[in-house]
């Protein structure tokens, strides 16, 4: 067990978080996606202020390090790792499909269905989501990566086991396909699920390079010209 750190802007809600042994010290949520960058730093200082912490004693910097917000990763992973090399600590990066994988646990049809598949997706505009399938297990099935759905994308992941799709891309899968191996879950992953998952990594050591780590976009960022 540890003394965490957790800063997640991957999504429209930002989330900091200081955790200790598993428990929740203190904790702040933003819920305006364009603030994150002024909301973090800020927020860290609010959170000493209700729960004094030096910062000296935490065991190490938990990151989401995507796929989401191309805006919101930046500003997550460059406080984090501003942090982790100004205080000589270890830095711990989660995947928001592997964060979304675990959620899906608190799913009844989690439990309910056997090989069942967890078809993680967060939105990527268009018919297009950033998505990987993982088992009941955990394990991943289809790595990360860039998905344009359609109604015969679905019914060949059918083809091999029930689906639960989880995430906020999922609601572009109910336009295209009716199908009764197909379930959806309007659950999203929480503190409590980056806490689990940051202590499994620390407890093992699975650290990221601070110099070379760099945020899971799974494809290039585009603007349109005006």
């Amino acid at each position: 067990m540890a003394t965490l750190l957790h800063i997640d802007t991957a999504g429209e809600k930002a989330m900091i978080a200081f955790t200790e042994n598993g428990a929740i010290l203190a904790s702040k949520e933003n819920l305006l996606s364009n603030t994150h960058a002024a909301f973090v730093q800020a927020g860290i200082q609010e959170l000493r202020d209700i729960y004094p912490i030096n910062l000296g004693s935490i065991d190490a910097i938990v990151v989401t390090m995507g796929p989401g917000s191309y805006t919101g990763l930046r500003v997550g992973l460059a406080s984090a790792k501003g942090l982790a090399y100004a205080l000589e600590k270890p830095l711990i990066g989660l995947s928001t499909l592997v964060l979304l994988a675990n959620a899906a646990k608190r799913s009844p049809e989690f439990s309910g269905l056997t090989n069942l598949q967890i078809f993680t997706m967060i939105d990527a505009k268009r018919m297009e989501v950033f998505g990987a399938v993982f088992n009941q297990n955990q394990a991943i099935t289809l790595k990360e990566q860039a998905i344009e759905l359609s109604a015969d994308y679905m019914e060949q992941l059918i083809k091999q086991g029930p689906v639960l799709c989880i995430g906020n891309g999922a609601a572009k899968v109910k336009t295209l396909l009716t199908h009764p191996s197909l379930y959806f879950s309007d659950l999203s992953y929480n503190l409590m699920d980056l806490i689990e998952l940051a202590e499994a990594k620390h407890k093992v050591q699975n650290f990221e390079d601070i110099a070379y780590s760099s945020p899971a976009y799974l494809k290039e960022f585009y603007q349109k010209k005006p």
